[in-house]
């Protein structure tokens, strides 16, 4: 069975954790953190054990998840390279840092280490995310097909090219902010239509959620699908009118356009 360190206890490090617990269980899985007392409550809440060290996180995993802020990579790696050169067989080393590309880390490593790349969005917290993988050549397909596996209660898994990922970024990972507006601003329109605050804000999401639900299990384009609401002279068609004159498509475009420049500028840096 393969053991799994992660390394970082916030949000997204321990919502992926809950689901690799549903598959392999929580005794497969040790958690290290900066801050202990958030290490030892997420471990508690899975069944799983706390590392003393990020060093001892190291030699005791198989596959490392390496969930800390961008901006704390850079010293994570210097700490733990010199472990990561001795001990083998090599553990896989498994980042959602954005910015950090694969080159990055094993120039900070070494320039064989085994490294998947994962862009998870904000979802994933519910088990509704979409996760993007990349792997370095020294990861075999069994060990890429293990990270897909213990990914797989979090959500969507999709296995591409690296040079892809600055472009789910700014789709996957950006638009939840996006969509998160979109259904403020419809709530917003209910409310000013004389609906309760509560009572907008539910429709909003539910109309949001079920529209992307159709475009996913009906397999009709998206046209096709908004064709079937806007009846002739009917309340749909002249709202698309006013969308349509605000640039609403090409507005959107933009914003997934700027996300996509900056995370490139990032993943520069």
């Amino acid at each position: 069975m393969a053991y799994i360190a992660c390394i970082g206890s916030g949000n997204m490090g321990t919502a992926l954790m809950k689901g690799v617990a549903n598959i392999m269980g929580g005794e497969s899985i040790g958690f290290t953190d900066a801050d202990g007392g958030k290490a030892k409550s997420a471990a508690a809440a899975l069944g799983a054990k706390v590392f003393s060290s990020n060093v001892e996180a190291v030699f005791a995993a198989d596959f490392m998840f390496l969930a800390v802020k961008p901006q704390a990579m850079s010293a994570l790696l210097d700490e733990i390279a010199p472990a990561l050169k001795k001990k083998k067989p090599q553990a896989v080393l498994v980042s959602m840092a954005a910015g950090w590309t694969i080159s990055a880390i094993q120039k900070r490593t070494c320039k064989s280490q085994s490294v998947v790349r994962i862009m998870p969005n904000t979802p994933a917290l519910i088990g509704q995310g979409v996760i993007a993988l990349a792997s370095s050549s020294e990861v075999d397909e069994r060990q890429t097909a293990t990270v897909v596996k213990m990914l797989s209660k979090s959500g969507i898994v999709e296995s591409m090219d690296e040079k892809f990922l600055d472009a789910v970024t700014a789709l996957s990972g950006c638009a939840p902010a996006f969509v998160y507006m979109f259904i403020e601003a419809l709530a917003d329109g209910g409310v000013k239509a004389g609906l309760a605050r509560d009572k907008a804000l539910m429709f909003a999401a539910q109309t949001v959620l079920g529209a992307g639900a159709m475009v996913k299990e009906t397999g009709r384009h998206t046209g096709e699908l908004k064709d079937m609401v806007t009846s002739p002279a009917g309340a749909t068609i002249v709202g698309v009118e006013v969308l349509e004159k605000g640039a609403f498509r090409g507005l959107v475009m933009s914003a997934v356009d700027a996300a996509f420049k900056r995370s490139k500028e990032l993943s520069g840096q």
